[in-house]
């Protein structure tokens, strides 16, 4: 089977499980497992932060990063489609109390002049106080949508102006920094906390990454501890990460190329009313019959294709480090004949 349904099914290459095996560990709860200390290092200097937490999973750091940012009562704003408010299980209400605002944009991103209409007026006691702003890059439900860096640099100008803090759910975030050709630490000192996935598109295992100041990982630590996220000899799963970011990054561009072949093909058939615009290795369709969905998905399958339904009357397919051009010449093929 050919799976597109997402970039969360690689599987280590040779190399990386190679690299896994031999690798040093310890015990991380006491800071001492040296393969979760050198992938924590090497991801705090690149995006030139103080420190970073590795985690089990992007929900964790999101979820952690959110607890450290915010106190009960408090209000977060991020996006309708955002995977923190849509797909973490309700953990904003729960792990952190406070509720949520939501912005709409296009794609799957918010803008900096729609914060200033969103930020509640503190001396204002009906209103809960708004405690953060998080965005999401590339933005998944968007189609894998990538945000204009100086967006970026506007919407982090508006944050400190309003002494907000300025999350990035960053699940795909390499493949952000392929298109806008941005230096990670550039792009880095736009926000107060950064949560990075190792695991889609760059092809570890498991874990993702929490990024941030000395002081904020401290506290992070903290509630990864009481979130049951202490691992002991983590390393083995670590140095997977630490393979996947000095190995796996420049390849992205081949997951991206191979989603513009998709969607070449997608625009041009007749089943199809919509494909969002692909800027990176997610490709959305919105069908002209929405009963199609179901039945165009299972004919896929049948033909070895697998893909994902993604709402009501939509497609979607994701490129990964397991896919070849090989495999999107045959699934091209297999799409002309449904």
């Amino acid at each position: 089977m050919i799976d597109l349904r997402s970039d969360t099914v690689t599987t280590p290459t040779k190399a990386m499980r190679e690299y896994m095996a031999t690798a040093p560990v310890g015990d991380d709860v006491f800071n001492e497992d040296p393969s979760v200390n050198q992938l924590e290092k090497y991801a705090a200097e690149l995006f030139n932060k103080e420190a970073a937490l590795f985690c089990a999973s992007g929900t964790q750091t999101n979820q952690i990063a959110i607890m450290v940012h915010t106190m009960p009562g408090g209000e977060v704003i991020c996006h309708d489609e955002s995977h923190i408010y849509k797909y973490e299980g309700g953990g904003i209400a729960r792990n952190s109390q406070c509720s949520i605002k939501l912005l709409k944009g296009k794609h799957g991103k918010i803008n900096a002049s729609d914060l200033q209409y969103a930020v509640n007026n503190p001396e204002d006691v009906h209103l809960p106080l708004t405690q953060l702003v998080s965005i999401e890059d590339t933005a998944n439900r968007g189609g894998g949508a990538v945000y204009d860096f100086k967006e970026i640099q506007r919407i982090a100008a508006f944050c400190n102006a309003h002494k907000l803090p300025l999350h990035l759910d960053g699940a795909r975030l390499f493949n952000a920094l392929i298109v806008n050709k941005q230096t990670p630490a550039t792009y880095g000192q736009c926000f107060d906390s950064i949560s990075l996935c190792l695991s889609k598109g760059l092809g570890a295992p498991v874990g993702s990454l929490l990024i941030g100041t000395s002081e904020f990982i401290r506290k992070a630590r903290r509630i990864r501890k009481v979130l049951g996220g202490g691992m002991r000899q983590a390393g083995i799963i670590a140095a997977g990460g630490y393979f996947a970011l000095t190995h796996h990054i420049i390849r992205l561009k081949d997951d991206h190329e191979h989603a513009k072949l998709l969607e070449s093909c997608l625009v041009s058939l007749p089943w199809v009313k919509e494909v969002y615009p692909v800027e990176s290795n997610i490709v959305v369709v919105a069908l002209t019959q929405a009963e199609r969905r179901d039945p165009i998905i299972q004919n896929l399958k049948e033909k070895g294709i697998l893909c994902l339904a993604f709402g009501p009357g939509m497609i979607r397919f994701v490129t990964h480090l397991n896919i070849q051009t090989t495999d999107i010449e045959v699934c091209i093929a297999a799409l002309k004949k449904v």
